[in-house]
């Protein structure tokens, strides 16, 4: 087999038949397989698999329940499951023209890199398939964040936000692969120093359906940026500030309104605990959900161990204010810091422990090596 084509899919039924016939016309002369690694709640797989029947190009079918990782997990099943080293990741909506799978092809069998990329932003490629100005504006700012964060990665590339790609699999370390809604290749090319070539291409109107693109894939995007570029102690750093930042609107709200500064750090602190749990469960310790404790148990260490270190907290901001005449939103925020550390060793270790104990070991050495763990997986610094 020389080349495994990719597709993750959600809720394309009608835009299966085409893209396989068009992708079996511009496959001609390539000895080729299609992948579907399919999430959809329609009907897709079964088009898929009556179209399967008669292609003549060999069509398989990966229909996922868990959806693990989004469309960026599909494709990273996509590549495990692949009969040949060489993927080609295409879309399933047709915006990436099948027609351009012998041009990446042809780029890539010149031996000399490990991914090509179709490319809106290099010459001669376009992006007038994106449905208006708006999500053109935020197509290329989302590109320029991407790229100004990653200067050296990033260099050689103008479209890193793509999904349109053929890679060699042995150059990934799929290990290292976090994927996270449907950006694969930033995740690919922020893990690894690849070789890299772009080719360019017309990004296309939808064949038929809706975009799937939302706030919701906004937020995975930035989560997903935030740990690749800074890993996972600064993404708890992140959500950390963003709960300082209303701890202390919500102080400054309240004791603008007459309340006791105790009272209104208090009201502040329950609020942001349970804020910033949400969102740790959301963005920063999710790949560690499934070995750990139940939901309801997290939570319930979570928000003990945030209330204690609040009651210790409080009462030396409380000290800080009496004592040194710092003013209350000064005195929290000195805390808060502090607090930060604390929090991030206990919801690693202990929040969002496995259930199952792993080979004995020294406590000190266990404590160690998980913290650094913690604190190092998965960026780039």
């Amino acid at each position: 087999m020389q080349l495994s084509i990719i597709v993750p899919t959600f809720n394309e039924a009608p835009n299966v038949a085409e893209l396989i016939r068009r992708v079996t016309a511009a496959a001609d002369g390539i000895d080729a397989e299609v992948i579907f690694v399919d999430d959809s709640t329609d009907d897709t797989p079964d088009v898929i698999r009556a179209v399967a029947a008669s292609a003549s190009l060999p069509v398989r079918l990966i229909h996922r329940s868990s959806r693990a990782g989004g469309l960026g997990g599909a494709v990273v099943e996509g590549f495990a499951l692949a009969e040949s080293d060489t993927c080609i990741v295409i879309d399933g909506d047709l915006q990436h023209p099948p027609e351009e799978i012998p041009v990446l092809y042809e780029r890539f069998a010149r031996g000399d890199v490990d991914v090509v990329i179709a490319s809106r932003y290099v010459g001669g490629g376009t992006s007038t398939g994106l449905a208006d100005r708006t999500r053109v504006l935020v197509s290329k700012a989302a590109t320029a964040l991407t790229r100004a964060m990653f200067p050296i990665r990033l260099r050689e590339v103008t479209d890193p936000m793509t999904g349109y790609f053929i890679v060699d699999r042995r150059a990934i370390d799929a290990a290292t692969l976090k994927p996270r809604g449907f950006k694969i290749l930033l995740e690919i090319l922020a893990r690894k120093n690849l070789r890299i070539a772009e080719v360019p291409f017309e990004f296309a109107g939808r064949h038929a359906g809706e975009s799937k693109a939302s706030m919701r894939q906004g937020l995975h995007f930035v989560a997903q940026l935030t740990a690749l570029r800074f890993g996972k102690m600064s993404l708890f750093a992140v959500i950390g500030g963003l709960g300082a930042v209303v701890n202390l609107g919500i102080l400054w709200v309240l004791t603008g309104m007459g309340v006791d500064y105790i009272i209104a750090a208090v009201i502040a602190a329950e609020t942001t605990i349970i804020g910033n749990f949400l969102l740790l469960e959301r963005f920063v310790f999710h790949d560690m959900r499934a070995a750990a404790s139940g939901g309801w148990l997290r939570f319930a260490k979570s928000f003990t161990f945030n209330n204690a270190e609040a009651l210790i907290r409080i009462p030396v901001m409380a000290l800080m204010v009496e004592s040194w005449h710092i003013s209350a939103v000064l005195a929290t925020a000195l805390t808060l810091v502090v607090a930060f550390f604390v929090r991030f060793v206990f919801h690693s270790l202990v929040v969002y422990a496995p259930r199952k104990a792993g080979v004995e070991e020294s406590r000190a050495r266990k404590f160690v090596d998980e913290l650094d763990a913690q604190a190092m997986a998965p960026g780039e610094l």
